[in-house]
């Protein structure tokens, strides 16, 4: 384990360095999360002006469903969208052959090679509209329903990751994962709202099929008072079973892989 955290800080000190050349590059992808997350909440508030509730949450709870999709979502940038492209790279360009002889886990080394700054600012925004949302709603939160939450959001992230990195595997097979990524981004971004708010059919898709309620609504159930800890075993479950499964499809998917030079 010494080693794989001394290889991350390699990994992710080269990629800081790369990145702080582009300072401009940075102001600016902070400039484009700001006018996004406006948008978001101003038509969240559009909806909640008039009294309405998607599906019974009140205004404080939803505004902690956008923020935990916000700081997914900046998450994502930054840790997991330049890698998964990386992976399509190293497959068409053959450069794959390479990683495979490195004395580390192929996985491990194709999943951190890369950070993006670009992501911080949503991170950052996502955290600060959720303490705020649960703050001044008009009951404060029990500490243990907040610690319940976070430890969801933790696992939400390695379901996110696990389902990113699934995608990505199939490259071995199809390079070209373009509208594939795309239309993945398309359905997880429909968490940025309360599951509940969705017609029962959908419901049932975002959380046996694709668990998309798991990443956002779930968290915040916990950290609002408005779940169960049993929630949270089954994120725990849903998280263990796709991490498995990522990285048993990547072991297979090896078996079909023929190098650059086949």
């Amino acid at each position: 384990m010494p080693r794989y955290f001394n290889i991350l800080r390699i990994f992710w000190s080269a990629s800081i360095s790369a990145e702080m050349e582009y300072r401009l590059n940075f102001i600016m992808a902070a400039l484009s999360s700001v006018m996004t997350l406006a948008g978001t909440v101003l038509m969240l508030f559009l909806f909640y002006r008039t009294g309405y509730e998607m599906g019974g949450w009140p205004w404080r709870d939803a505004l902690v469903v956008v923020g935990i999709f916000t700081f997914l979502e900046g998450t994502q940038s930054a840790f997991m969208t330049p890698n998964r492209t990386r992976v399509t790279e190293h497959v068409r360009e053959g450069t794959l052959d390479f990683i495979l002889l490195k004395p580390v886990n192929s996985q491990f080394w194709l999943s951190v090679r890369s950070i993006s700054l670009w992501g911080v600012p949503n991170i950052l925004m996502g955290l600060a509209i959720v303490a705020y949302a649960l703050i001044t709603r008009e009951t404060l939160p029990h500490l243990a329903g907040v610690l319940l939450g976070c430890i969801a959001l933790l696992l939400a992230v390695l379901i996110l990751y696990s389902l990113g990195y699934l995608l990505s595997t199939i490259s071995i097979w199809y390079i070209k994962l373009y509208n594939i990524t795309m239309a993945m981004q398309a359905l997880v971004e429909t968490g940025r709202y309360p599951i509940t708010a969705y017609p029962a059919a959908y419901q049932v898709f975002f959380t046996f099929v694709l668990p998309v309620a798991f990443m956002t609504t779930v968290p915040a159930q916990l950290m609002t008072a408005r779940g169960g800890a049993g929630w949270l075993l089954g994120a725990a479950v849903v998280a263990a079973l796709l991490l498995m499964l990522s990285i048993a499809f990547w072991r297979f998917a090896l078996r079909y892989y023929t190098s650059a030079s086949s």
